[in-house]
């Protein structure tokens, strides 16, 4: 009829209930100020507890004092909050409501409903969810500061005891816990590090991440300020990290930017325990399965390697795509590199078959070869690369066919 029609947040029916229709209205992605949603709320509650139990499993009964969440704006639009809800739940608060459903404080669970500490999480935030949800950062930094200063046993409120010893030190602001990369700046910069090789050891590859991630957010002026001593002091007690995979498309091994802050935040918090033994877990969650189980890091990659850039049938379908197909199969191989560096997964049964499928393989490399010479190029160096620098340990036959095939290419390349 011509008429206005209110916008609305739009939604998944299975996620977001009824409340997203009827269909046809004009939608935005959704309120921050109702974030975490209803869904978010119940599916994180679940995560922390999963996340927090399989931890206890894997040590000895022990709680981790701090965790690491990685809240990211998009992962966030889609879920309406769950990183939110996770980091509520491992802290031990709720979401408090106005009369119109905006929430407009996380208030703190008494220790008596909770039967267990007050886990400390260090936020790590994205350049995207900074700029989309500082509403959402002024309330996770004011409960930051009311569970530092709550009355309650230092061994029950690790937020807490970290904030005393932080003041004891003389640490301005030691219940920053936001941190991000400076105001309008974006990404951690391992993955154009790794993508020049332009590094030696993993654990520069973790101090990249530290430098590009020191800077603290929350209310008032506390925007983009530099607090690389609390960052080190929070990654001295953090004993598991906590990434969400939003997308059945792209997981760990697709894009660059998981190892570049999943994987080096975990490099950097062993790093920062000075214990060469020190091993800090990781759990991967997926908000589009059912259940909100978490998932160890090294089960995830293998799972991704074997079901993608090693299955003959995803291979396949890659090379057919011509040079788009190729150059994913390129950056995939880069990838295997990063995640090799950050957190030490060196399989050789995966960079095996990768030679074999990619390499070897007749058919194969003259596909990419003749759609797209530079990533196949890009494919033989990072084979190369990740034995000269220990990932790979191919026998001599194996590296010596891969050097004749990128000098041969090279030479293409050139023009000779």
């Amino acid at each position: 009829d011509g008429e206005y029609i209110l916008p609305e947040a739009g939604g998944d029916l299975l996620r977001d209930g009824v409340g997203v229709l009827p269909t046809g209205r004009n939608i935005y992605a959704l309120d921050p100020y109702r974030m975490p949603g209803p869904s978010a709320q119940i599916r994180g509650a679940a995560a922390a507890d999963a996340i927090l139990q399989a931890h206890l499993d894997a040590n000895d009964n022990q709680y981790p004092e701090t965790v690491a969440v990685s809240l990211w704006g998009l992962d966030a639009i889609k879920t309406k909050g769950e990183s939110v809800a996770i980091t509520l739940a491992l802290i031990g608060a709720r979401p408090v409501k106005e009369g119109t459903g905006r929430i407009v404080r996380f208030e703190l669970i008494p220790l008596s409903e909770m039967n267990r500490p007050r886990i400390d999480v260090l936020c790590n935030v994205s350049g995207i969810f900074r700029d989309s949800f500082q509403n959402v950062l002024d309330l996770l930094d004011d409960l930051f500061k009311r569970a530092a200063e709550a009355d309650e046993p230092a061994d029950m409120n690790y937020i807490r005891k970290h904030a005393m010893t932080m003041s004891n030190e003389g640490l301005e602001n030691p219940t920053a816990r936001l941190f991000s990369n400076p105001s309008g700046d974006y990404g951690s910069m391992v993955n154009e590090r790794v993508g020049a090789s332009n590094w030696e050891d993993g654990s520069e590859l973790g101090s990249t991440w530290v430098s590009r991630n020191a800077y603290s957010y929350g209310r008032g002026s506390e925007k983009g300020v530099a607090r690389p001593e609390v960052l080190q002091s929070l990654l001295k007690t953090t004993d598991r990290v906590v990434q969400e995979i939003d997308s059945v498309e792209y997981g760990l091994t697709d894009i660059q930017e998981y190892y570049a802050n999943t994987g080096a935040l975990r490099r950097a918090a062993e790093t920062a325990k000075g214990d060469a033994s020190s091993k800090v877990g990781c759990s991967i969650i997926e908000t589009f399965s059912k259940e909100p189980t978490p998932k160890e890091l090294e089960d995830v990659l293998r799972l991704e390697y074997r079901s993608k850039l090693l299955n003959p049938k995803w291979a396949d379908a890659m090379a057919n795509s011509g040079s788009g197909g190729a150059f994913e199969i390129s950056q995939r191989m880069t990838a295997m590199i990063g995640w090799g560096a950050t957190v030490d997964f060196k399989e050789d049964w995966a960079w095996n078959q990768a030679a074999e499928t990619y390499a070897f393989d007749q058919a194969m490399a003259t596909k990419l070869k003749e759609s797209n010479p530079e990533a196949f190029t890009n494919i033989l160096k990072r084979m190369i690369e990740a034995s000269g620098r220990g990932i790979w340990n191919p026998d001599e036959d194996t590296l010596d066919r891969l050097k004749n095939l990128y000098s041969e290419m090279d030479d293409t390349l050139e023009g000779i």
